[in-house]
């Protein structure tokens, strides 16, 4: 068979290879789905990718798979680890860890001013794939993040650096990198003016260095053997795909509950009405990954979070279906065990995602201020990853969000519609939209059902 593309996912486990025909025609279809063990700690991530498609043409019952070009998204190796450096933490840090989130990047460390000694030791552990340094406005001040550099640098780590800070610097900085042989992304300031965020340059840049790194990493040095196209990093490939449908059906929050985390995707910039009272700039795309919220590999953090004595009200085998979790549920009981588990990863995630009103009191009588996310001009509540796709109630689990809160939280409101990825290739169209932006809304739309 005679496949047009195919986009592996690359994950710590498991390689799913989607297979997709028709496209730059009128009418792309999703053909199907093969997967196999990852075999990036065998040392030849290609023997999974390879076990993958082999893995599809069965599914398909076809004699052999020709393909035209494989694109890839990856989190395996460790996914993009990456230590992040800025001068205020509620001004250049939070933007440049804004850029990071959003680029799928899985930070490791976060500082504000100047590194000291044990920030350096503590980074030469983490050994990211990328570092990022920002630091000051444009044309504001300049000594911290030059330091933090040149500490950097000084390491002769052998890593990538992303510098995005105060655009004065972009001189010195060169110097500093040629001087210690680092290789050097430079980019515009993520936070040229007080309250102002421009993540967009700094993402693109850090799944580019991703791309051209990810190859050297153990297991991965073959990729190149199979993969033409792009590799991004799975969770910025689902990103890439929330903005691309953002600009198509309006407003959305995504959540992706897998079984490890729980990430959350907003594309909004929010209401006038919040804007006018937000005391901090958030971006108009915005992730947050929630390291305890999985409901296999962290299911344990799940349970104690509800408790499993309240969780026994509810199941009185709560402990032996904890004892008995497996990666996919399989009985009826199981999956209404983990539906109560996912139900509590989404709410826990969009509180900690959305962002919330207070009042406060002053000379002047009652003021309210707004600080985080907004969401209350969300269209759209979209479901995507193993649970919320192949759950039988996940539309019910999602419904909840528009029906949470107390009246100060900037959720979505009950205007809001639930959509659910039901192919589960949110990813693969997310890195497939990088060359083929209209094939991969169209087949958005079609696996969300959307006219």
């Amino acid at each position: 068979m005679k496949i047009n593309v195919l986009v592996a996912e690359i994950g710590s486990t498991t390689t799913v290879v989607n297979a997709f025909n028709g496209i730059g025609g009128p009418c792309p279809i999703f053909l199907g789905q093969g997967q196999s063990p990852t075999t990036v700690l065998n040392g030849d991530v290609t023997v999974g990718l390879k076990g993958a498609v082999e893995n599809l043409r069965n599914n398909l019952k076809s004699d052999d798979i020709e393909y035209d070009e494989m694109l890839a998204t990856s989190s395996a190796a460790g996914g993009l680890r990456m230590t992040v450096h800025g001068l205020v933490y509620d001004m250049t840090v939070r933007a440049a860890k804004e850029a990071a989130l959003g680029a799928g990047g899985i930070i490791k460390m976060v500082t504000a001013g100047k590194l000291r000694r044990t920030d350096l030791k503590k980074m030469q552990e983490i050994n990211p794939n990328i570092i990022l340094v920002a630091g000051g406005v444009d044309y504001g001040e300049r000594e911290t993040a030059l330091h933090n550099f040149e500490a950097i640098a000084a390491l002769r780590l052998n890593i990538p650096m992303i510098y995005a800070g105060n655009i004065e610097n972009q001189d010195e900085i060169k110097e500093i990198a040629e001087e210690f042989g680092v290789k050097l992304y430079l980019v515009d300031n993520v936070y040229p003016k007080v309250d102002m965020l421009n993540v967009e340059p700094t993402r693109k840049v850090i799944q580019d260095a991703f791309e051209e790194h990810i190859i050297h990493a153990p297991g991965m040095s073959k990729v190149r053997d199979m993969v033409s196209g792009p590799i991004i990093p799975t969770p910025g490939a689902v990103m890439e795909a929330a903005k691309l449908l953002k600009n198509a059906i309006g407003d959305l929050v995504v959540f992706d509950v897998g079984g490890a985390t729980t990430d959350v995707h907003s594309v909004t910039q929010g209401s006038e009405e919040i804007n006018r009272i937000l005391i901090s700039p958030e971006p108009e795309a915005k992730r947050t990954v929630e390291g305890d919220l999985g409901v296999y590999v962290n299911l344990p953090h799940i349970v104690e979070k509800i408790g499993l004595e309240n969780l026994k009200k509810e199941f009185e085998d709560a402990e032996e279906l904890v004892g008995n979790a497996k990666p996919i549920p399989q009985t009826d009981r199981e999956k209404q065990f983990i539906e109560r588990l996912t139900k509590e990863a989404v709410l826990t995630s969009m509180e900690r995602h959305a962002g919330n009103m207070r009042n406060f009191y002053g000379p002047s009588g009652k003021k309210t201020v707004a600080e985080g996310k907004d969401l209350t001009n969300v269209k759209y509540i979209i479901g995507t990853g193993g649970a919320l796709t192949r759950l039988p109630n996940r539309l019910e689990i999602l419904n909840y969000v528009s029906k949470y809160g107390k009246g100060m939280e900037l959720y979505p409101t009950a205007n809001a519609k639930v959509l659910i990825d039901n192919a589960y290739i949110m990813a693969s169209l997310g890195v497939l939209s990088k060359r083929y932006p209209e094939d991969a809304l169209q087949l958005m739309k079609i696996s969300m059902e959307i006219d």
